[in-house]
């Protein structure tokens, strides 16, 4: 019986500790939307502050377009599937062609460097 109280809080506490703190407010996961669309984003337990601000538990947003999350480390790329949102900005405009696309949310710190896979979030949208 103790094994099985162990194993079952042992996989609680993994669970809760994949959940992203990235969130995205709009669009929702699967979503079907026109080639221009409104995102929307917040994150948990971080201020949002202006690229350049080294504070501890602050930083900004970057959003990856049809891409992987960026190691915790490294520092986020900025071209045109990497958007930066320095300015402290939570939501954007995105005009992407019809198909099939991913959406990944990423925070960084003041100089870009990638808080890792906590601080990250993928949904896919459909673009029509």
């Amino acid at each position: 019986m103790k094994l099985f109280i162990f194993a079952l809080a042992l996989t609680m506490s993994q669970a809760f500790a994949a959940e992203s703190k990235m969130h995205f407010v709009k669009p929702a996961d699967n979503a079907i939307v026109a080639e221009t669309f409104d995102v929307e984003f917040t994150v948990d337990g971080m201020t949002v502050e202006k690229a350049g601000v080294m504070k501890k538990g602050t930083g900004h947003h970057h959003l990856i377009i049809d891409g992987e999350p960026v190691a915790k480390g490294k520092i986020v790329p900025k071209d045109a599937t990497h958007l930066h949102f320095g300015d402290g900005a939570t939501h954007t405009s995105l005009t992407l062609k019809p198909g099939k696309h991913t959406l990944t949310l990423q925070f960084a710190d003041g100089s870009h460097i990638s808080l890792g896979p906590d601080y990250a979030k993928t949904i896919t949208v459909t673009v029509r």
